[in-house]
């Protein structure tokens, strides 16, 4: 049996500031994947410059991770972002939006301090199959 990932807003939730659902329910799941903070460093070690390349990195370092348990982007039911500054907040909602390419699983953005000052946006995930 796999997974049914199904987005819900309740009626009477407030909006949202972009396209994701208040929550996320789950059924009939026979694997879940937790995804470590995955950070924006190519598999060569190197460094994507700007931000929007950071975030593309950062992508693509999730698919990889999905990729290696036989899962995509479809399976994804929680994502958390964590950026190093606020300015970031709009071109990090337009490439996941890109990314994403309608699917939506739970969501939450954080600014904080991230691990490596270089770093400017780190994701962790969970994704069910």
């Amino acid at each position: 049996m796999t997974a049914t990932i199904r987005p819900l807003t309740g009626d009477g939730s407030p909006p949202v500031e972009g396209s994701y659902p208040q929550a996320v329910e789950v059924t009939g799941p026979t694997r879940w994947l937790y995804l470590s903070g995955q950070i924006p460093v190519a598999p060569d070690g190197s460094l994507a410059a700007g931000f929007t390349g950071q975030c593309e990195q950062v992508w693509d370092n999730i698919e990889t991770q999905l990729t290696a348990a036989g899962m995509t982007l479809d399976n994804l039911v929680k994502v958390t972002t964590f950026l190093s500054d606020r300015r970031y907040a709009l071109e990090n909602r337009e490439v996941r939006v890109r990314r994403l390419a309608g699917r939506q699983p739970a969501l939450t953005v954080i600014v904080t301090g991230i691990f490596d000052e270089a770093w400017l946006v780190e994701i962790e995930a969970v994704a069910a199959a």
